[in-house]
């Protein structure tokens, strides 16, 4: 769907962004990581115009978007800022219809669409006639989230969307967005500079240093096949962690265990889709002995059990075959 060729910016004889090529399909999120300076957010930026580049092109459905003005491209496009970008003038209400006004959308179709993102991200309908000053930190970033959705836009940037908020804050709304229907249906390019917020949000990675892409890939691609030293002494930091956030269950399935029938104990269910990380947090809240998680298939909805001792002895296993 988003396919940039060449892509270079020089801010005087500084290059910022240096030749890069990459392309993101429907519906999936590729995260731009990498540390302060690397390019990430002048590329984003390049992608709905804010900044102009050097030279390269950008394609949006086979179309270039620089056959249309930078205005209306924009419209189309939902953009998501670190510290929200509110403006702190509007009510919650004014700020989310920004677009959808722009677009000549009638009032009631106004309202019944900032109601249904309102339940969507868990905000009350008396904050419509509140101003950004009037809410907390997360509940400001819920707000940009729906004025950045409010037209329905089939892309979404979003550049550092998190990195304002407190760590616990910013934990609990990131797990609430990655589950968002509304999200699901987008193409998102999100840059950030946290790690484990790429491998939570992200189908795949691009890793830039100093402009260039060093690897894209799928989060196991870059732990598990990294083409450089930077990209392998990258993650060494948290690797473990990674590890159990890259690999799903339906990697280690060969190495669970069939699945005893206990009437009368409550068990949880997760699916071969969702990561070990996943799995283990879930089973880390139950609160008795030799615990486990239900594991079912996607597929053939077939049932297994999944211990801490069986997911970290898959991973093991995993990895000697990489």
């Amino acid at each position: 769907m988003i396919v940039v060729e060449q892509l270079t910016k020089r801010f005087n004889t500084t290059i910022a962004v240096d030749a890069i090529s990459f392309e993101v399909k429907e519906s999936e999120t590729l995260v731009i990581l990498g540390t302060s300076g690397c390019g990430k957010t002048t590329t984003l930026r390049m992608i709905n115009r804010l900044i102009e580049p050097s030279y390269g092109n950008i394609f949006i459905n086979g179309k270039s978007i620089y056959e249309q003005p930078a205005e209306q491209l924009r419209r189309s496009i939902g953009y998501v800022l670190q510290n929200n970008g509110l403006f702190p003038h509007y009510t919650v209400a004014q700020n989310i219809a920004i677009v959808p006004k722009l677009l000549g959308w009638s009032q009631q179709k106004i309202q019944e669409r900032t109601s249904v993102l309102l339940y969507k991200l868990q905000l009350p309908n008396e904050f419509l006639h509140l101003y950004p000053d009037k809410l907390s930190g997360g509940q400001q970033q819920r707000v940009g989230l729906a004025r950045a959705l409010a037209a329905d836009p089939p892309i979404l940037l979003m550049d550092e969307p998190f990195g304002a908020l407190d760590p616990i804050t910013r934990t609990d709304i990131r797990k609430e967005f990655s589950q968002l229907d509304e999200l699901k249906r987008k193409t998102i390019i999100l840059v950030t500079h946290d790690v484990q917020e790429a491998f939570e949000m992200g189908n795949r990675i691009c890793l830039m240093d100093k402009g260039h892409i060093m690897q894209i890939g799928t989060p196991a691609d870059l732990l598990f096949h990294p083409v450089n030293d930077f990209v392998k002494i990258f993650f060494n930091h948290q690797r473990l962690q990674l590890e159990l956030k890259a690999i799903k269950l339906k990697s280690i399935w060969n190495h669970l265990s069939a699945v005893d029938v206990m009437p009368n104990i409550k068990n949880d269910v997760i699916t071969t889709n969702q990561s070990l990380w996943d799995a283990m947090e879930q089973l880390s809240q139950q609160n008795r002995a030799e615990a486990y998680i239900t594991v079912m298939d996607t597929e053939s909805t077939e049932r297994k059990k999944a211990s801490f001792n069986d997911m970290l002895t898959g991973l093991n296993k995993f990895k000697k075959v990489q």
